[in-house]
């Protein structure tokens, strides 16, 4: 019986009849593929993590600007404070408080909606004031 060439051939998932990757010799390529691919989701997972530990960060020292700010209005009958210099007698804080990404906070006082005594903000990070990143 001759051998014949066209003679069907079964083959397990680790004998691939080729391929794009092993005809073009690429198939050793493809631990440093995975390899690439799991670095960047790692890049990817810590920048988003370090964007949101700055939010929480400015939430934390906008909470204590407020203890603050809420104090000298109960002394001073609810006049704003020229300045947040003004406030370091009420908190814990050297100079203009700032956000994570060490821009200034803004206090708008008396608010803009009716009721509100202040707003507190900051310009998130990008730094630009009434910008949508900006944190409340």
């Amino acid at each position: 019986m001759a051998w014949r060439s066209s003679e069907r051939r079964s083959f397990f998932p680790w004998e691939r009849r080729g391929g794009l990757f092993r005809r073009l010799g690429l198939y050793r390529l493809r631990p440093l593929l995975a390899v690439g691919l799991a670095v960047t989701l790692l890049i990817v997972m810590v920048v988003r993590e370090r964007d949101a530990a700055g939010v929480r960060r400015t939430r934390s020292i906008l909470l204590d600007v407020r203890e603050a700010l809420d104090a000298y209005l109960a002394d001073h009958q609810g006049r704003c404070p020229e300045s947040f210099a003004a406030l370091a007698d009420y908190g814990a804080f050297q100079g203009p408080p700032r956000d994570a990404w060490g821009n200034p906070l803004t206090l708008v006082c008396p608010g803009s909606q009716p009721g509100e005594a202040y707003v507190l903000m900051s310009a998130g990070p990008d730094g630009m004031a009434g910008g949508l990143d900006r944190i409340e």
